[in-house]
């Protein structure tokens, strides 16, 4: 993987002072996707453009006349960020071939939220990985779509409460289990693939960076705390956020060139309870479905240390014929 050789990772006491996501947008209280983007700005500069679909980040930045964003950006339709974003970056090589732009890399970036990403956007990110462009896409995922209502989404957790799958006598809410996009981008064979959270910020923003920096396709996927549809306190968030994280629920990691490596959490796992009880989406759950939860949690961060010590399943198998 091609990274710059003088980005050695950012320190607490030494972040960028560029601000490129302006306050004063309409997100609310406790919005962990605003954080994120703000993060990933800060840290990425303002040589980008973004094509950034409709969804909850897209509606709360670009009320018009106004814009909470400093750096060129282009609303697009709910399922081709990616898509437009690859027509950028094609266009963006096309200039510097004529000789009409200076070969000074500009950083190209995809914003999509999870149903604009692990839903109907799916096709067109999976294509533009196919094809190998060089740009970085981002799933801000709060888990359902946010907003337009609360309605459940492929990336909804299972047994999460959301106005179209609902908690009552006979359901418990999600159904099915969250589908997990980050692997889905693994089996593509890009170069950087990164889970991030904003709790966890300097993380967030090293691996933003990086995946500016390197040559080709990046996939980073953020937990976005979602007070509103979680129906947690705002003041919460980044509480929420960092249990997600140190229950395994969503474990911190990234995969460079097919190799994995775990940042969070280590090998103490906090009960998933910790987590699911803050949240009024899991308060209908029993002790029998948290349990549930637990087991596949507990498989899951079993299956990544395993990629993580073992390395790729084709490595694997080769490792041990």
């Amino acid at each position: 993987m091609a990274v710059a050789k003088d980005f050695s990772g950012f320190k607490a006491r030494e972040l960028p002072k560029g601000e490129y996501f302006s306050p004063g947008h309409r997100a609310c209280q406790g919005c962990g996707g605003a954080l994120a983007i703000r993060l990933i700005l800060k840290a990425i500069g303002n040589r980008v453009i973004i094509a950034s679909a409709t969804g909850c980040m897209e509606i709360i930045s670009s009320p018009f006349p106004q814009t909470a964003w400093e750096v060129p950006w282009i609303h697009v339709a709910f399922e081709n960020a990616a898509a437009v974003a690859s027509g950028v970056e094609a266009a963006l090589k096309a200039l510097m071939r004529k000789g009409k732009l200076k070969k000074e890399k500009i950083f190209v970036l995809a914003i999509a939220g999870d149903g604009g990403t692990a839903d109907i956007g799916l096709q067109a990110l999976s294509g533009a990985l196919e094809r190998g462009h060089d740009f970085v896409y981002v799933c801000i995922d709060n888990e359902a779509y946010m907003n337009t209502g609360i309605q459940r989404s492929s990336s909804t957790p299972f047994g999460a409460r959301t106005t179209t799958s609902p908690a009552g006598k006979k359901s418990i809410g999600q159904m099915t289990n969250k589908k997990n996009v980050a692997e889905i981008a693994v089996a593509h064979h890009i170069p950087y693939v990164a889970t991030v959270c904003p709790s966890h910020y300097i993380d967030l923003m090293n691996k933003a960076k990086k995946a500016a920096l390197i040559s080709g396709p990046a996939y980073i996927h953020c937990l976005s705390p979602c007070p509103t549809g979680w129906r947690c306190a705002p003041n919460l968030s980044i509480e929420i956020g960092r249990l997600a994280v140190e229950t395994g629920v969503f474990p911190l990691y990234e995969v460079i060139n097919g190799k994995y490596k775990i940042q969070y959490p280590h090998r103490r796992l906090k009960p998933v309870r910790e987590y699911l009880q803050l949240q009024g989406r899991f308060r209908h759950l029993t002790d029998e479905y948290i349990e549930l939860i637990q087991k596949k949690v507990n498989e899951e961060m079993a299956r990544l240390r395993a990629m993580e010590k073992f390395g790729s399943f084709y490595e694997t198998v080769m490792a041990n014929l």
